[in-house]
C-alpha cells in the first residue's frame, strides 16, 4: 500500500513507568522488553516505516537516555522528535498526549499509538484505509483482555466509552468491544474540541488519568463521531501491561517458541488463541445452564470459604450413591499421587505400559505389562505373582484400551494379598460399567478406585477427583494428608448442583462416543493415517505412516499455522514408529482439525517425501 507519508503525523506514547510490568522495568524501560530477537519499541517502529510513516513523536519520561540510545542505534537515519515528560512518575496518559499536543504542530492528521502494543503492520494499514476522519481500532471483547471497553452502534460509532473502574460485578462483556489504543484522530479533531478539551481538564481538573476520558466525554457530549475499525481475527495484536501479557505476546509473534510454551505450561490455555486436541475433558457438559447457575452465585462462592472435608464426602457420596466414609473428595485425582507413592514406597508395582506419565513417575521401580493397544491378561497374571500392588487404568491412557470390569473385579477378589490401584478416569466414555456399584454390593478391601471428576465432567479449571476405597488404613493416611479445606468452593457447589443434572451427564457420554465414532472414521481417511485404533476413552490413538523426522514439522505447523495443538506421544511406545493421541471434541472443532490435517500434509508433500519408504 503507497502512502502518502506527509499526510500522518505519529505520535507514540512511552512516558510511563511499567508498574504493572515489575521485577522486569526496575532495570529496562517497558518498551525495550524483547519479543523473539526485537524489542517492542521496534516492533512498532518498524511497523510505521513499513508504510513510509516518518514524522514520528515519541513521547518520554521513564529511562528517556536509554530509549534516544536504543533508538538512535537502530534507527540511525531517522530523525525521531521527543516530547519529555518530566512528571512521568505522578502523572498519566492524558498528562503525556497534552504535552505533545501542546509542543508539536498539528499541521496533519494523527496516528496515536501507546507503547504497550505488539501489532502486525497491517494493524497500521486498517487505520490508515480508513475512510473515517477520527476512527479507533478495536477487537471483539475476549477472555484476558482488560481495560477500556466501548459499545458500539450499527453505523460503527462508539456510543459509549466504559473504563475498568465502572465495569462493576454485573457488567456484561459479551457485546463490548476491546479498545487496542491505536487511533486516527484527524488535524481538526487535535487543534480543536479534542486537544483544547484534553489540555484543559490535564491543566486544571486531573493530570492523573487516561485521555479516553476525554474521548468519552466528547462522544457523551456528541460533540464529534469517533468512528471503529473491527481488526480481523487474522491481524494479530497484544496489550503488554505484565509479565503474563509479555508471555501470551512471544506466543502470538514468536511462533517458534508455542509449542514450547504450551508443552511447558500443562494448561492456562484461555491464555492463547488455539484449538487443543491435546488436553482431555467432556465438551458436553457443564451444559449452559449449569455455568449459568455457577456464574450467578459467583461472587457469593468467592467470598466464602469452603466445607469441611466430611461434608464435602458427603456430597460427593451423594451424587456416586455410595457409602460416604468410603469415598474422598480430592482436589484433582493428581492429588492422590505423592500420597500413594509414600504410602506405597516399600512395596513392588505393577503398570501398564504405556499409560499415564504420573504412574511411572511415582512408582519408577515398577515393573510393567504391556499395552500394544490391547492387554494380555495373561502377562498380568504372570507379573502380579511378584508384585505387592498392580494399577490398571481402565480404559488405559493414551491407547485407550479397556478391561472388563468384572474381569478387574474378580482379580481383586482372587488375589486379596494384593492392591488393586483401579483408575476409572474415562469409565463412562466406554461400554464399560465403574466398578464402584460392584464394591457397594460386594466390598473388597484390596481396592483403591481412582477417578478425576474434572476430565469426565468437563471442569479440569476447577478440580475435581475422588479416591473410594474400603481399605481403612488408606483412607486414614490419604486424610491425614489432605488440608482442612481441600477444595474451592466453586468445586464444592459444583458438587451440589450436579445432582439436578443426572441426565445431561448421562446425555453428554452418548454424545462424545457418537462423536468419538464418527472422528474416528473421519481420521481413517486421512493421507498417512496408518491405524486409528478403538478407544474406551474420550480420546483416539492414531498410528501414522510418516518419516520420524518430521513428526515435530507437522505438529509445529498444525500449530502455527492453524493454531491446534496436538499431542506426540511417539516416545511413549517402543518401536520407532508415530503416534498421536488426539482429545475427542465436538463434530465442528473436528472439522477444523481434519481440513487443517490435510492442509498442512499437503504443503509438506511438496518439498520432500514424508511418508515411510
Amino acid at each position: 500500500m503507497n502512502v502518502d507519508q506527509s499526510q500522518f503525523k505519529v505520535i507514540i506514547l512511552a512516558a510511563g513507568y511499567g508498574r504493572r510490568m515489575r521485577p522486569l522495568t526496575y532495570q529496562t524501560h517497558k518498551t525495550l522488553l524483547h519479543i523473539g530477537e526485537k524489542t517492542v519499541l521496534q516492533k512498532i517502529i518498524d511497523g510505521i516505516l513499513e508504510y513510509h510513516l516518518t514524522d514520528i513523536t515519541i513521547v518520554t519520561g521513564y529511562r528517556v537516555a536509554e530509549i534516544k540510545q536504543h533508538v538512535e542505534q537502530n534507527y540511525p537515519d531517522l530523525a525521531i522528535n521527543y516530547v519529555h515528560n518530566e512528571r512521568y512518575g505522578e502523572t498519566n496518559n492524558i498528562y503525556s498526549l497534552s504535552l505533545a499536543l501542546q509542543n508539536l504542530c498539528i499541521d496533519k492528521d494523527v496516528i496515536l499509538i501507546e507503547c504497550d502494543l505488539i501489532f502486525e503492520p497491517a494493524i497500521i494499514e486498517r487505520l490508515l484505509k480508513s475512510s473515517y476522519k477520527n476512527v479507533a481500532l478495536v477487537d471483539r471483547y475476549r477472555s484476558g483482555m482488560d481495560g477500556t471497553v466501548v459499545t458500539i452502534s450499527k453505523r460503527k460509532i462508539i456510543t459509549n466509552v466504559i473504563p475498568p473502574h465502572l465495569q462493576d460485578v454485573d457488567f456484561d462483556f459479551c457485546d463490548k468491544y476491546k479498545t487496542l489504543n491505536i487511533y486516527r484522530f484527524s488535524q481538526e479533531f487535535c487543534n480543536r474540541s479534542f486537544g483544547k478539551i484534553l489540555q484543559y481538564y490535564a491543566q486544571t481538573i486531573d493530570d492523573n488519568c487516561y485521555y479516553e476520558l476525554i474521548v468519552g466525554l466528547i462522544i457523551y457530549l456528541q460533540k464529534e463521531d469517533i468512528f471503529v475499525e473491527i481488526v480481523g481475527e487474522s491481524e494479530k495484536w497484544a496489550e503488554i501491561d505484565d509479565p503474563n501479557d509479555l508471555r501470551i505476546a512471544h506466543f502470538i509473534f514468536d511462533k517458534s517458541k508455542q509449542k514450547t510454551i504450551l508443552d511447558s505450561s500443562y494448561g492456562g490455555y484461555w491464555n492463547y488463541d488455539i484449538l487443543d486436541y491435546c488436553f482431555i475433558r467432556n465438551m458436553y457438559f457443564p451444559t449452559s445452564s449449569v455455568l449459568s447457575e455457577m456464574k450467578n452465585n459467583l461472587v457469593s462462592l468467592v467470598q466464602n470459604y469452603g466445607s469441611t472435608q466430611t461434608i464435602l464426602n458427603h456430597k460427593l457420596a451423594t451424587y456416586l450413591y455410595c457409602q460416604e466414609e468410603k469415598v474422598t473428595v480430592l482436589n484433582g485425582v493428581s492429588q492422590v499421587y505423592p500420597i500413594a507413592e509414600q504410602y506405597l514406597a516399600e512395596f513392588i508395582g505393577l503398570l501398564p505400559s504405556p499409560t499415564f506419565g504420573e504412574y511411572s513417575r511415582i512408582f519408577p521401580k515398577a515393573i510393567t505389562y504391556s499395552d500394544r493397544v490391547g492387554i494380555d491378561t495373561t502377562e498380568i497374571l504372570e507379573k502380579a505373582q511378584n508384585c505387592d500392588f498392580i494399577v490398571f487404568v481402565n480404559p488405559n491412557n493414551p491407547t485407550g484400551s479397556l478391561l472388563e470390569t468384572k474381569w478387574i473385579y474378580n482379580f481383586a477378589a482372587t488375589h486379596p494379598d494384593k492392591i488393586v490401584i483401579l483408575d476409572e478416569s474415562f469409565i463412562h466414555f466406554s461400554d464399560q460399567e465403574s466398578i464402584l456399584p460392584l464394591l457397594e454390593k460386594a466390598p473388597l478391601s484390596n481396592v483403591i478406585l481412582l477417578v478425576s471428576l474434572s476430565k469426565i465432567l468437563g471442569v479440569p479449571g476447577i478440580r475435581l477427583g475422588y479416591a473410594y476405597t474400603e481399605n481403612q488404613a488408606f483412607n486414614a493416611y490419604l486424610r491425614s494428608h489432605i488440608p482442612i479445606w481441600n477444595i474451592n468452593s466453586l468445586a464444592e457447589y459444583f458438587l451440589e448442583i450436579i445432582l439436578k443434572h443426572r441426565e445431561a451427564i448421562k446425555a453428554s457420554f452418548q454424545k462424545t462416543k457418537e462423536d468419538r465414532e464418527q472422528f474416528a472414521k473421519e481420521l481413517k481417511s486421512l493421507p498417512g493415517v496408518k491405524q486409528v485404533y478403538s478407544s474406551g476413552g474420550n480420546f483416539l490413538l492414531l498410528c501414522l505412516d510418516y518419516n520420524l523426522s518430521f513428526k515435530d514439522n507437522l505438529t509445529q505447523k498444525l500449530l502455527s499455522a492453524h493454531g491446534i495443538y496436538v499431542k506426540d506421544i511417539s516416545n511413549r511406545f517402543s518401536s520407532k514408529k508415530f503416534y498421536l493421541r488426539l482429545a475427542v471434541r465436538n463434530i465442528a472443532d473436528n472439522e477444523i482439525f481434519l481440513k487443517a490435517f490435510r492442509e498442512v500434509v499437503a504443503n509438506l508433500k511438496e518439498n520432500t517425501n514424508i511418508f515411510v519408504d
